[in-house]
């Protein structure tokens, strides 16, 4: 009877310490995930490797890819940012931005473009500004441009019997109305408008590829480049797919073998995705790169 006794107070002490450690090990991950990836703590569970900053669709806001590229940065065990790139482009002001944040993080970690089926317009503005870009040989590239499209219902109006009426407090506060033509005064001003714009894109393109600003404007006439063509034109450095890209990113810092790789999450991912992720620390499928690969999610660290 002494010995069961004693057997089941061991084996309720291992039950107790074995909760101990769960709940230990997963408060833990639980506070990273809370704290925004501050604790170091998750880096002991982690290896050095490349992140992935994965920008898709349209270009509309830059918060949450300003966000993570902060987060890659700040990051110590990544040791290089693949920008993986699938956007036909979309606002200024935020592909400016984006640009911006690649130039700073690359002073620290070597940033690598890779360019998915469309980098276009805004998306090839974005990967110029990396050191590499790569790209599929099918690749949607180019449109190195800017374009301002409006829309006249003058004629469409008369016919129903409405007519618009602007009271503005200067005499260019309404151009582009869809109520009256466009007055030559008003085109002058937007196409001004569109050529600085325009003209920016092609410094900021120059500036980022290290290209002549006239070898760059030659090109910059908002045609559509296949990713072999922007190879012959040296707007692209090499052709590969987006392992090829973290191979790369990984030997300029030293990575042999295979690498951990550690991938933004999109913004829409749903909440207990995120909190898994922030308590477990790994996701599966497991990587196409090796079959019993973990992969680490930087949505762990949010």
């Amino acid at each position: 009877m002494t010995t069961l006794t004693t057997k089941h107070s061991i084996l309720r002490g291992m039950g107790i310490l074995f909760v101990f450690i769960l709940v230990v090990f997963s408060g833990t991950f639980f506070y990273a995930y809370l704290s925004g990836g501050d604790s170091k703590v998750l880096s002991l569970f982690s290896g050095d490797g490349v992140g992935v900053l994965q920008i898709e669709g349209a270009i509309d806001d830059s918060r949450f890819v300003l966000a993570e590229l902060r987060r890659f940065r700040q990051t110590s065990w990544i040791k290089a940012v693949v920008v993986r790139i699938d956007s036909p482009g979309g606002a200024v002001a935020p592909t400016q931005e984006i640009f911006e944040e690649i130039q700073r993080t690359k002073k620290k970690k070597p940033c690598i473009a890779s360019m998915g089926s469309v980098a276009a317009s805004g998306g090839y503005y974005i990967a110029s500004a990396c050191d590499k870009i790569l790209a599929n040989p099918g690749t949607m590239t180019g449109s190195i441009g800017v374009i301002m499209q409006l829309s006249n219902f003058e004629e469409l109006m008369k016919k129903i019997g409405v007519k618009g009426v602007n009271i503005k407090s200067g005499a260019n506060k309404d151009i582009g109305s869809p109520f009256q033509p466009l007055s030559p005064e008003g085109r002058e001003i937007l196409q001004a408008l569109v050529d600085n714009v325009h003209g920016q894109f092609v410094t900021a393109v120059a500036k980022g590829r290290g290209m002549d600003e006239a070898r760059v404007r030659k090109l910059a006439d908002g045609r559509i480049y296949s990713g072999a063509q922007a190879k012959e034109l040296g707007l692209v450095d090499q052709l590969g797919t987006l392992e090829d890209a973290i191979d790369l990113a990984a030997t300029q810092v030293g990575l042999d073998g295979d690498p951990a790789v550690y991938y933004s999450r999109p913004e829409r991912e749903r909440w207990w995705d995120r909190l898994s992720m922030g308590i477990f620390g790994v996701r599966l499928p497991v990587s196409e790169r090796g079959w019993l690969r973990y992969e680490w999610s930087l949505s762990m660290l949010r």
